[in-house]
């Protein structure tokens, strides 16, 4: 990196921190999560603003390392047999939050005239929920301990993982106009594969690991190798074929269980604190205003059929919710699997690329997938439950 770029990558990363900060606190101040104030100071900061916070490789691969370490720290202070008890109530939400909204993309952007490959990219990217943006706000309302938070967790990586089985199954629909069943099946099982490998042998590992860093006397020692820990099984699912997001996780699920678990999740707070807020100051940047002017036709339509999107897009996770069972807040579900995020921008940068999604289309997309992510945050603040606790945990 020269001198020039390390002084941008400097000030973007600076800046990205104090304004997460900054904003964070008067959303807070107004009775809103903090990530409310990072997003809208991304939108702020971002290029098609001030420009204080390019997109550059430096600042998006901070975001990628602040996400796996949000994951990381979510795995650390989720309980995995609470996880396993809810399974078969996050995977109905899961299921019905990918059906609903893939079958009505798919008929809002036929109905707007466009052809099959593009509703099913449609549909696709309706599909995934952001575990990054649900957790920090579960984690920010002290919910994300409740039967309804480890339903939304456990719906989300479900979500996570059977997205990918999605994303493989249209990009070659995308390339060759068919489908292989076996290389989904491939990609589904690999994925869920990896996850159930790395928590059932990753336990005694990550016990042994946590018993030899206890004898040693070298500062920061413990923090250090717990990231290593996570970084290395998020590199591992990536390779694997599944999501490196996925693997952070399974790295806290597995810490967790150790008898420093607590001792970890404490010290990896102070960095998840650093890295996180620039992964949501990243997601409110790729917002381009350019797009809210509806003067020129294209935009007009663009606008129009996001605002469509938006809609099917809401309902259709809200009514994912209504799917699990027992005493819980259904709508809080609901709410917790709305948020696109950094997932649904994937799915539209890929149909972008392989000419399935025209730009009008694509704008209509990102449009809808900030749109849903900007209005979960306050959603889920209105709809926690009344026995939720006010303390953040």
């Amino acid at each position: 990196m020269e001198h020039g770029e390390l002084g941008t990558f400097l000030l973007a990363f600076a800046a990205a921190l104090l304004g997460a900060k900054v904003f964070g606190e008067l959303a807070e101040r107004i009775g809103q999560p903090a990530v409310l104030g990072e997003l809208f100071v991304g939108i702020l900061l971002g290029p098609s603003l001030l420009g204080l916070v390019p997109l550059s490789a430096g600042i998006l691969l901070v975001a990628e390392i602040g996400v796996l370490l949000l994951l990381f720290e979510v795995g650390l202070e989720t309980d995995l047999e609470e996880l396993a008890r809810v399974g078969g109530a996050a995977m109905a939400v899961a299921v019905v939050g990918m059906v609903v909204p893939f079958a009505s993309g798919y008929l809002v952007t036929r109905a707007a005239g466009y052809p099959t490959l593009t509703a099913i990219f449609v549909g696709a990217a309706l599909t995934a929920t952001s575990i990054g943006i649900t957790s920090r706000v579960l984690s920010e309302l002290a919910m994300l301990k409740s039967r309804e938070g480890q339903i939304i967790l456990g719906a989300a990586v479900a979500d996570d993982i059977l997205g990918l089985v999605v994303l493989a199954v249209v990009s070659q629909i995308a390339a060759t106009g068919s489908v292989a069943l076996g290389d989904a099946a491939k990609a589904a099982g690999l994925s869920f594969g990896f996850l159930l490998i790395a928590i059932v042998g990753g336990i005694p590992l990550g016990r042994i690991l946590v018993k030899v860093v206890g004898k040693a006397q070298v500062r920061g020692i413990l923090v250090a190798v717990a990231v290593a820990f996570a970084l290395l099984a998020a590199l591992g699912a990536q390779t694997a074929g599944s999501a490196a997001i996925v693997g952070a996780f399974a790295a806290g699920l597995v810490l967790a269980r150790t008898n420093r678990g607590r001792d970890i999740e404490t010290a990896v707070r102070p960095v998840v604190d650093v890295f996180a807020p620039v992964f949501f100051v990243a997601i409110g940047a790729q917002v381009d205003v350019a797009y809210l002017n509806p003067s020129t036709p294209a935009n007009r339509a663009a606008l129009l059929l996001a605002l469509g999107l938006t809609v099917v897009g809401v309902l259709g996770k809200f009514a994912a919710g209504f799917a699990a069972g027992g005493k819980v807040s259904r709508a809080f579900i609901g709410a917790g699997m709305i948020p696109r995020g950094e997932v649904g921008l994937i799915f539209a940068q890929i149909g972008k690329q392989n000419g399935a999604l025209p730009e009008p289309v694509f704008v209509a997309v990102v449009l809808a997938v900030f749109a849903t992510t900007f209005v979960t945050p306050p959603l889920l603040k209105a709809l926690r439950p009344a026995r939720a606790g006010a303390t953040k945990s």
